[in-house]
């Protein structure tokens, strides 16, 4: 994969890790106004608490179930697969923990990039000269 395809993936894993803690907080608010109409604003906030809960115990046993093998040949050997291809099968059949790993290296990244000023010159200056040698050598 080249940089800027990689760039376009980090920049897809932001906008969803983005749209998916707003709409968590806009379902939350709309959660507590609907319950606080019936139960006050102690049983709104923990009817709110008990449907989160109940998604992530969703979402967790989605994430956790074991997805069933690729079926092979009789007496086939495991094919060699590279590493890229590996990571590519195991994010299609666990896509939410492969979507909270690439949320958790976004962070990790944004956080180095943040903490050394240096590195994101770097970094820009290296994908600007990139962008010069291609459009040079065509």
């Amino acid at each position: 994969m080249n940089f800027r395809k990689i760039l376009s993936l980090v920049a897809a894993f932001a906008a969803v890790a983005t749209a998916t803690a707003v709409v968590v907080v806009a379902s939350s608010y709309g959660v507590y106004a609907v319950a606080e109409r019936w139960l006050g604003p102690a049983g709104a906030a923990a009817v709110v608490a008990g449907v989160y809960a109940l998604i992530a115990v969703v979402v967790a046993f989605l994430a956790t179930r074991k997805a069933a093998p690729p079926k092979r040949a009789a007496g086939a050997p495991p094919a060699d697969e590279a590493v890229v291809d590996r990571l590519i099968s195991i994010a299609k059949e666990r896509p939410i923990i492969a979507l909270g790993a690439a949320a958790a290296a976004t962070a990790a990244a944004v956080a180095v990039l943040v903490r050394n000023p240096a590195l994101v010159t770097a970094v820009v200056s290296a994908f600007l000269a990139g962008n010069s040698s291609a459009k040079s050598g065509k």
